[in-house]
C-alpha cells in the first residue's frame, strides 16, 4: 500500500495542508515538480506576477481547477508566489450540483474562498434549444460573473485552469472551423481594461493534471450541463490530438512550443509582415 502524508507531516515538511493526502512516492514527487516547473515557466515568461496583488482563482470542482489551486498554493507556501489568493466557485444552478463539497473542502484546509450562487443554468437552457451546444453561452455568463466578483474582492486578475491541451484544441478548432490561427492566450486584459485573465497551466499536460488529481484525491464535481452533451467539436478535436500523440509521442509539447515560435514572414498575413515593403538588392553595375 502506498504511504500518504498526514497533516502533521505537512507541517513538518513545509507543505500546504492541501497536500495532506498526497502520496509519498518518487513518481508523485516527479509529477509534482514537473507541474510546478511548467507553471513557474509560464508565470515568468508571460510576466504574470506583480507582488502584492490579489488573484481570484476560479474553482469549478474539476481536476484542472483543483490542480491549479494546489500548485499556486504550493508556490505561495514556498515563498515563490508573492500574491494573495482567493478561491472562488460560481454555483451556476446546474441540477444535482453538490453545494456542500467545495465549501467543506476549502474550509477544512483553511483556504480563503468565496462561494457565489448565480442561476445561469436556467438562462442557458431557456435561450438555447434542446440539443444545442451550451458551452459558449455558459462560458460567457460565467466569465461575466467572475469579473464582477473579482472587482468586488479587489482582485487584479482572474486565474483560470486551462492547460496545454485546451490551448491546442482551441488552436485547431480555429484553424479548421474559424479560418484563423489563434489559441488560448496565457495572459490577456479584459475588454474593460481593468482585469487580467491568467492561465498559469498553459504548459501543463492534461494527462499530468489527471494523474495529479487522482493522486491528491480531490473531491471531483462533474459538470451536468455541458458534460452530458456528446458530439461537440472540441471532443472531436481532442480525439484527433490524442490519436496524434499516440502515433507520435511528444507532438503536443512540440506544438505548444510552436505557438510561441512564430515567423511572421513565413505566414500569409500582411498585417503582421510588410510583404509590400520587400525589395531586391540592387544588381552590381
Amino acid at each position: 500500500m502506498e504511504a500518504h502524508a498526514t497533516p502533521e507531516d505537512d507541517a513538518e515538511s513545509g507543505a500546504h495542508p492541501i497536500f495532506a493526502k498526497a502520496p509519498r512516492s518518487v513518481e508523485f514527487n516527479k509529477l509534482r515538480k514537473r507541474l510546478i516547473r511548467n507553471v513557474r515557466e509560464a508565470l515568468e515568461k508571460f510576466a504574470m506576477v506583480r507582488p502584492g496583488e490579489k488573484w481570484l482563482v476560479a474553482l469549478s470542482g474539476g481536476k484542472d481547477s483543483y490542480g491549479l489551486l494546489a500548485i499556486l498554493l504550493d508556490l505561495k507556501w514556498r515563498g515563490l508566489l508573492p500574491v494573495e489568493l482567493l478561491a472562488c466557485n460560481l454555483d451556476q444552478g446546474q441540477p444535482n450540483f453538490p453545494k456542500h463539497i467545495l465549501p467543506q473542502f476549502l474550509t477544512e484546509l483553511g483556504i480563503e474562498h468565496r462561494i457565489e450562487y448565480k442561476d445561469t443554468y436556467s438562462i442557458v437552457t431557456d435561450k438555447l434549444p434542446a440539443g444545442a451546444t451550451y458551452c459558449s453561452l455558459c462560458s460567457r455568463l460565467r466569465r461575466g460573473n467572475l469579473y464582477r466578483i473579482a472587482r468586488e474582492e479587489g482582485c487584479t486578475a482572474l486565474v483560470l485552469g486551462h492547460h496545454r491541451d485546451d490551448s491546442l484544441e482551441t488552436f485547431f478548432m480555429n484553424l479548421f472551423h474559424g479560418g484563423k490561427l489563434a489559441a488560448m492566450p496565457p495572459k490577456l486584459v479584459n475588454d474593460e481594461g481593468d482585469l487580467e485573465v491568467l492561465r498559469p497551466l498553459i504548459y501543463c499536460a492534461e494527462e499530468d493534471l489527471q494523474r495529479f488529481s487522482d493522486a491528491m484525491q480531490f473531491p471531483i464535481i462533474p459538470c451536468d450541463l455541458c458534460g452530458s452533451q456528446d458530439g461537440l467539436q472540441r471532443n472531436v478535436t481532442k480525439a484527433m490530438l490524442t490519436d496524434m500523440e499516440k502515433a507520435m509521442p511528444g507532438r503536443k509539447d512540440v506544438m505548444i512550443r510552436a505557438l510561441g515560435n512564430i515567423n511572421p514572414s513565413h505566414m500569409l498575413d500582411p498585417r503582421l509582415f510588410d510583404f509590400a515593403g520587400l525589395t531586391l538588392k540592387p544588381k552590381d553595375s
